[in-house]
């Protein structure tokens, strides 16, 4: 059996404005970067699609896009708070999201213990358990990807896949996640998850992760800059 998945990190607004990213200038207007997102997620057609950083606004307006899809959606125990200006959300919260095109049952949501703004969502999509998250980019990120070795320890018989923004590099995330997992390898000269200008970090900082399957077809789409994050889908083969 063959499912194809995607993970995607959306960038919450108040994250935006908070940290100057240039997508906040570039959409001026949240309500049109919403509605572009949420247009580019109907279009896609894989059968498994993780979110990050997703707004209360955003996650409203997928769900009404896409009323055949299967949500499930984890909101961190933290609220994103704004720094310079005031937010236009209406829905300020922030969401961990698994879209899935069959029906599916959550599993498992939890906020981390070291970061109430990151977490991981556990689903089980047709036999396959798909664990969405979105990793701390510090030293908490060693105990974080224990959690999710043992989240995935509690469907030891069935194939698992690990999707999400990981705030690292494969090599680090294949270490913190241990032999039994297999982590993607970045296609050579293909696009970076994270596009950055400057500076030393990884641009490839969100990742496929499997244990008892294989990934082919890996490939980052460019999302024509409504996010900081470009879109990571491939094929898992059970």
């Amino acid at each position: 059996m063959v499912i194809t998945v995607a993970t995607w990190n959306v960038l919450h607004r108040v994250h935006a404005e908070n940290w100057y990213e240039d997508v906040a200038t570039r959409w001026p207007d949240e309500g049109a970067r919403i509605a572009a997102i949420t247009a580019r997620v109907a279009e896609r057609t894989e059968q498994v699609i993780a979110l990050q950083e997703v707004s209360g606004d955003q996650l409203a307006g997928l769900r009404l896009a896409l009323p055949g899809r299967t949500f499930h959606a984890l909101r961190y125990q933290r609220l994103p708070t704004p720094r310079r200006v005031p937010s236009s959300l209406l829905d300020g919260g922030e969401y961990l999201v698994v879209l899935t095109e069959e029906p599916s049952r959550e599993l498992a949501a939890e906020s981390f213990a070291q970061d109430p703004g990151k977490g991981a969502l556990v689903v089980d999509a047709a036999g396959l358990v798909v664990i969405a998250t979105h990793v701390t980019g510090d030293r908490r990120r060693a105990t974080q990807l224990a959690r999710l070795t043992e989240l995935a320890s509690t469907t030891i018989e069935h194939a698992t896949v690990l999707l999400g923004d990981f705030n690292t590099d494969r090599g680090s995330v294949a270490a913190g996640l241990g032999d039994g997992f297999a982590v993607a390898e970045s296609v050579p000269g293909g696009l970076p998850t994270r596009p950055r200008e400057s500076g030393a970090k990884s641009q490839h900082i969100d990742h496929v992760a499997v244990r008892g399957a294989h990934i082919t077809d890996l490939t980052v789409d460019d999302m024509g800059g409504v996010s900081d994050h470009n879109l990571v889908h491939a094929a898992v083969t059970m």
